[in-house]
């Protein structure tokens, strides 16, 4: 089968991951490649393709990049629905959606200790404790030098999942400065709201 191409340079998010989705959907190509124009589209796109069983690869082109996704063999389950099919394994998934790098209003400072201070407190949930999504604000958590950039990697490595909005990051200027968590874009968010259980919202 020849190589799908999908010209996705211009659109915002989550709308190149939206039209790798409906293609994949539609058609279950072998192969195809999706051109981008800006660094959060290229890796949502690639890390879509590949929840999706496709091996991906990115490769530079005039003013973006081309991610070039061929089926792997033996290709498992994408990765959200293997989310849904063991969503009952949990009495409850819990997912915590972070909108701001400080808790309540009144005191930026005090804000700051409280968001550490709830950062610290999350393993408490245990084994019920799913996912983290940063978006707005919320993404500088995740950057380094901020306070709660190494409460954020301890949650990472006993193995919760931590996305961070791409577009939000780039909005600020710290794409590159992203040390926990995956870049993400808007279909993961919804999806992972969709999923949890329950969402606390900070």
């Amino acid at each position: 089968m020849s190589e799908i191409i999908l010209d996705c340079r211009g659109l915002p998010c989550p709308q190149p991951v939206l039209t790798s989705k409906r293609r994949i959907e539609e058609s279950a190509p072998e192969a195809l490649r999706v051109l981008v124009d800006n660094e959060p589209a290229r890796e949502n796109v690639s890390r879509f393709l590949t929840s999706q069983g496709y091996a991906a690869k990115v490769e530079p082109i005039a003013g973006g990049f081309a991610i070039v996704g061929r089926r792997a063999a033996g290709a498992h389950a994408p990765a959200e629905e293997q989310a849904k099919s063991i969503q009952g394994e949990a009495e409850t998934r819990i997912t915590v959606f972070i909108t701001a790098e400080t808790i309540g209003r009144g005191d930026d400072g005090l804000g700051g200790r409280l968001m550490l201070n709830f950062l610290s407190t999350l393993p408490e949930l245990g084994n019920e404790l799913w996912r983290l999504v940063l978006v707005n604000g919320g993404v500088r958590l995740a950057v380094e030098g901020h306070p709660c950039l190494e409460k954020l990697q301890h949650l990472e490595a006993a193995g919760i999942s931590i996305l961070v909005c791409g577009t939000c990051l780039e909005h600020y200027g710290l794409l590159d400065k992203r040390r926990a968590g995956q870049t993400t874009n808007m279909l993961d968010v919804v999806t992972s709201l969709q999923l949890a259980s329950k969402v606390i919202h900070v």
